[in-house]
């Protein structure tokens, strides 16, 4: 009879305490962050566990995730356990990696320009494993890559990652300063009037007694600026081209919603009765593209221009006759 009881253990240790002092690329970054590349293994729930346990220090110091690292700072890693069962829900099938590195549209040496698919998250979050910048980093393993922006996940489009930390605060320069432009293709319900080129609803991130988190419109929330560049008008609905000024959370899908011209397929803040007409014909997504993306010259590209091909689902819409 064999007595011998099999090696179930599926955990293994990183390497010990290790020490890294703080250099130019890593300077403002995130402590959260900077742990997450550093132990790129571990699961990110594993890594804000061991800062707020104090394993992690700065300076000999306890800090908190949204500390910002300073030239020189030391900061301490410490050794991780990981349970490798953890790789099977990190598990990113070869064939949707193939696909988002087909979907690239511009490509150097500092940034990177996909075309995003509707219905994929830019990064995991409750409920889901992965997201762009995941897979992102599986492609790119040599780089420290990292998103420029944020779309939601069911919004197609233009979306800019940065391969390393200089390029990724130029970008967030260029947003801040309306020296980068960002331009989408929307369908919304009504008809939208021709008069209207502007909306500057101010917004507010709210979580709701559920535990739901939506943005609404509030005075005393943050400006916001869309502007209507384009309007074709419809029988139901009206296709516009919005240039977003200022990049609030949902901020489009809002500033529609103040307007009561609603997005068609938008499940948060869309009209019910629409979306279930509409999803009929079927159009089952959310109606947001982000079609166009112009960067100025800097030191680390010429002008860039860069539109994403409109989906099929649009130009069904945008043929279809008053």
């Amino acid at each position: 009879m064999n007595t011998n009881t099999p090696n179930l253990d599926t955990t293994h240790v990183t390497s010990g305490v290790s020490f890294v002092e703080v250099d130019l690329t890593q300077v403002d970054q995130r402590l959260d962050n900077f742990l997450l590349k550093t132990l790129k293994t571990v699961p990110k729930t594993r890594v804000y566990r061991i800062i707020r346990k104090g394993e992690v220090r700065v300076n000999k110091k306890r800090c908190k995730p949204d500390y910002k690292l300073k030239m020189g700072d030391i900061v301490r890693v410490p050794p991780v356990r990981i349970d490798q069962t953890h790789d099977a829900q990190n598990y990113i099938a070869p064939a949707l990696i193939e696909n988002i590195e087909k979907t690239i549209l511009f490509e150097n040496k500092h940034l990177v320009i996909i075309n995003k698919p509707s219905g994929l998250a830019v990064h995991s979050g409750p409920g889901l494993n992965f997201g762009v910048i995941d897979i992102m980093r599986r492609l790119r393993p040599d780089t420290e890559i990292e998103l420029a922006h944020r779309l939601d996940r069911d919004t197609s489009g233009c979306l800019l990652l940065a391969k390393h930390r200089q390029s990724l605060l130029a970008m967030q320069r260029c947003f801040l300063d309306n020296s980068l432009n960002k331009t989408y293709l929307a369908v919304a319900k009504g008809c939208w009037p021709q008069n209207k080129k502007e909306v500057t609803a101010s917004l507010k991130k709210v979580t709701l007694a559920n535990g739901e988190r939506r943005v609404l419109v509030d005075p005393a929330g943050q400006s916001a600026l869309t502007k209507i560049i384009d309007c074709q008008q419809k029988e139901q609905y009206s296709v516009l081209t919005i240039q977003l000024m200022t990049g609030r959370t949902h901020q489009i899908r809002v500033h529609c919603q103040s307007q009561g011209h609603e997005l068609i397929g938008d499940t948060k803040y869309g009209d019910v009765d629409f979306n279930k007409t509409m999803k009929k014909k079927g159009f089952k997504r959310l109606m947001l593209h982000a079609s166009r993306l112009e960067l100025p010259r800097t030191e680390f590209s010429e002008e860039i221009v860069i539109n994403a091909d409109t989906p099929d689902i649009f130009n069904q819409l945008i043929k279809h006759s008053r």
